[in-house]
């Protein structure tokens, strides 16, 4: 079986759907990148949007170019998850795409549960903070909210971007940089993803991410809910 060249996937509630527009944008770059043309299977997806109910449906392309689209059942939304550190090097070969390395950040993801975390973080060559397996990080210092640099190695998260926006329509500050594990210790910090919104980093296991409460979670997450269009 060929490997997966793009994906792209998000959480649709009665037909409803956040960010469509920047899914779709991922989407047609990433496709460019492998040398295929998104338009018809983008837009036999966007038919194939279950009106009522909650989904979490993948349209992928393959190297053959032929799209494959799985209308899948969402599963309860999660606020809270224990990150652990996974200790390897970085192992995608392609961060800034979404596809080519779905299995094998799959295979951390299953490492984590393992040890008793649902998400596995990833961390540069000098040991400093990139993202999840599939989620993007974001965390608090004081009143700004924080975020790894849209120039590293991270995939373009369209929840981690709409957050982003949230906080600049409200004056909050926003500052980027890569932070070493102990550098949020006891702070608030979230996992973002177009499944679950917003999940909050809990204490855990060994090995996990030493984050402190999130009293912001929820009011964030009523916001980005908001954000939600047919």
């Amino acid at each position: 079986m060929d490997t997966i060249a793009v994906a792209e996937s998000f959480l649709v509630e009665d037909g409803r759907v956040r960010g469509l527009d920047r899914h779709r944008d991922r989407f047609y770059r990433g496709c460019a990148e492998a040398g295929l043309d998104p338009a018809a299977p983008w837009a036999a997806f966007e038919r194939a949007l279950p009106a009522t109910g909650r989904w979490f449906p993948r349209l992928e392309m393959r190297g053959d170019g032929e799209p494959h689209v799985a209308v899948r059942p969402a599963p309860a939304r999660e606020p809270e998850v224990v990150a652990c550190l996974f200790d390897g090097p970085d192992p995608r070969r392609a961060p800034r795409r979404k596809g080519p390395d779905l299995e094998r950040l799959g295979a951390l993801r299953a490492q984590a549960a393992r040890h008793g975390a649902g998400e596995a973080l990833l961390r540069d060559s000098a040991g400093r903070l990139l993202e999840g397996a599939y989620t993007s990080l974001l965390w608090w210092e004081d009143e700004a909210l924080c975020a790894v640099p849209d120039d590293a190695p991270i995939l373009d998260g369209v929840t981690r971007a709409l957050l982003l926006g949230i906080a600049a329509d409200d004056g909050v500050p926003v500052r980027h940089r890569r932070p070493r594990a102990d550098e949020l210790t006891g702070r608030e910090v979230w996992l973002t993803s177009a499944l679950h919104g917003i999940r909050a980093v809990v204490p855990g296991p060994h090995g996990s991410l030493p984050a402190g409460p999130a009293p912001r979670a929820a009011a964030w997450q009523t916001r980005l809910e908001a954000l939600a269009t047919r």
